[in-house]
């Protein structure tokens, strides 16, 4: 009988997978961890809340409205609410879209193959003729420019498949908050076999896509496609979101000499993984838009592990930040315990092999991320004078 035992990895993380191999997630347990975690996330979830109502609503309402001036508003525009708008007293949608484009441009997955489809152009045909019906010069532009409406139909089925999942991952982060606040959520080994569940539960989830124009539906992403939750704009949300992300403006250069960003998109590294949290409050941080939203949901227990740091809340989006990025790494503990190959409690030798080329793939990608400062201990406390 061949020996279930592996030899350890030499790979330089191999740390960390010993860690995935034993059933443990990539954050280390603690007190403060899962108040962190736990207080990000229920802020995060009543963000991603309004994020996903309002880009379902651009995907379904504003279907090839090319000015779009009140598509933030979710049909509802009030003179209170305009000036709560102007002043700039609301959630900051700019950020899910910054998502959403961030994605659109990584591309990978099914979703992203679809849009690739005759069947997406023969179906997105369909629904611009009708919405173009009677309008003559629109139709003439569309003649002149026969890609520009069906690049923007191919936008829009990015608006609703990012809606669709992070409608999922709120629900998700809102029932985890309940549980801690019921005293079910105890550990980061806890709220990753929630998160988990709920990924495995929400798998085969179909997404779709429809617009009604003029009374009659049209399908852009019929049930047909066979597109599902997991593969097709989970996925890739993790690959465009937590790994590759966009270089911030401002702080490196675009220019092709100057050589500051990769010249690969797969190179990428500046995903909510890998992201300094420092800039995060600066002008031009799309981040910063995020942790100001979040920094209106913060439960009362986070708010006052936040209090009790070293500058207490002068650097409160910094330290949301933080809190954000260990979240994050829960959450990829729970993907990558969802796709592995094999459980990670398997006696079987080969199994064993493979899930560990599996996790060597993984820790590829960590090497330059905020891993290590991760499962660094946690002192908030002010070192004036620190031990030499």
């Amino acid at each position: 009988m061949k020996s279930a035992v592996l030899k350890p990895s030499a790979h330089p993380l191999s740390a960390y997978i010993d860690l995935l191999e034993s059933g443990k997630a990539l954050l280390p347990e603690s007190t403060e961890n899962v108040v962190e975690v736990v207080g990000v996330l229920k802020s995060y979830g009543i963000v991603l809340d309004a994020y996903s109502r309002n880009l379902n609503y651009i995907a379904e309402e504003q279907f090839l409205v090319l000015f779009p001036f009140f598509k933030y508003f979710n049909g509802d525009v009030t003179l209170p609410k305009l000036i709560r708008y102007l002043w700039h007293d609301r959630i900051n949608f700019e950020y899910a879209e910054y998502c959403m484009r961030t994605m659109l441009w990584h591309g990978g997955g099914g979703l992203d193959s679809y849009l690739d489809s005759p069947e997406f152009s023969s179906l997105a045909e369909k629904a611009i003729a009708a919405k173009l019906k009677g309008n003559f010069f629109m139709q003439g532009l569309n003649k002149a420019f026969p890609d520009f409406l069906p690049e923007q139909v191919r936008v829009l089925a990015y608006y609703t498949g990012l809606g669709q999942f992070w409608r999922v991952m709120s629900d998700l982060f809102i029932d985890l908050s309940d549980r801690y606040e019921a005293g079910k959520i105890k550990s980061i080994a806890d709220v990753v076999d929630l998160v988990l569940a709920g990924l495995v539960s929400a798998a085969s989830l179909p997404i779709t896509y429809s617009v009604k124009i003029h009374g009659q539906v049209y399908d852009i992403i019929p049930a047909s496609a066979n597109l599902t939750f997991l593969p097709d704009v989970a996925v890739p949300y993790v690959e465009s979101i937590f790994f590759r992300g966009t270089a911030f403006f401002g702080t490196v250069s675009y220019n092709a000499q100057a050589h500051q960003i990769p010249e690969e998109q797969r190179d990428f590294t500046y995903g909510a993984l890998f992201a300094d949290p420092l800039p995060i409050g600066g002008a031009g941080i799309p981040p910063t838009q995020l942790m100001q939203d979040m920094r209106h949901y913060l439960p009362e227990y986070l708010q006052e592990v936040y209090r009790t740091s070293c500058r207490g809340e002068d650097d409160v989006r910094v330290q949301i930040c933080q809190s954000f990025q260990k979240s994050m790494f829960c959450v990829t503990t729970a993907t990558i315990f969802g796709l592995a190959p094999h459980p990670m409690n398997t006696s079987d030798p080969e199994e064993k092999k493979a899930n560990r080329a599996y996790l060597e793939g993984w820790m590829d990608r960590f090497g330059t991320s905020r891993l290590d400062w991760a499962n660094q201990p946690t002192n908030r406390a002010c070192q004036l004078f620190p031990e030499r």
